[in-house]
């Protein structure tokens, strides 16, 4: 009976520091910097979006890619987001796994999951890209949001010119124990887009 008793006392012991050093986690998360670094690697239906913009004349409608997904009403994005986070904190922050949300001038983009774990330890600085793919379809036809960031773009504007605003939104997912927890809410970061940050 006393083995029994010490052994489940043991058992509650173990598993509430392991949510106590989950919460630590957690706090140490929310205590973090996030910055968009860059977006690279940009392809619109097919087309690397960073040459056409060096060529400063083009048309959206003229490219064949975009053409032929007018038609099917499926124009796909490609890029590769890099988010910085940075912990300031005296402990280990921790991700298993997160939801994203990316909008830009407040229009939704692109939503994913990325189903990596990711560790900041204390004081450091990771990197974390994030392959980014939507249908912007609905983008191009409506002709606002990205007609703008691009005619901004053509005019061969400054590397620190602000073409549009960029927003990731993420919801971290953590385990406590074998039991996925999302966090409440979003975390939100937002980045004035500029030519300095299409690479």
């Amino acid at each position: 009976m006393k083995k029994t008793l010490l052994l489940c006392l043991l058992t509650i012991s173990i598993f509430s520091c392991g949510i106590n050093k989950q919460a630590q986690q957690i706090k140490a998360l929310e205590d973090c910097t996030y910055k968009i670094k860059n977006v690279n690697q940009i392809t619109l239906a097919g087309t690397d979006l960073k040459r056409l913009i060096d060529q400063q004349d083009f048309n959206l409608a003229s490219l064949p890619g975009v053409a032929l997904g007018l038609l099917r009403k499926d124009i796909p994005l490609r890029a590769n987001l890099n988010l910085e986070i940075t912990n300031p904190s005296a402990n280990l922050a921790a991700i298993n796994q997160f939801e994203y949300k990316i909008l830009v001038n407040n229009t939704d983009l692109a939503e994913g999951f990325v189903n990596q774990a990711v560790s900041i330890p204390q004081g450091q600085t990771v990197t974390v890209p994030i392959q980014m793919g939507s249908n912007i379809y609905g983008l191009i036809s409506n002709g606002n949001v990205l007609s703008d960031i691009m005619k901004a773009a053509q005019r061969g504007s400054k590397s620190d010119e602000k073409l549009g605003l960029l927003t990731i939104k993420i919801k971290p997912t953590f385990m406590i124990g074998n039991t996925p927890v999302k966090y409440p809410g979003y975390i939100t970061i937002n980045k004035d887009i500029t030519n300095k940050i299409l690479l």
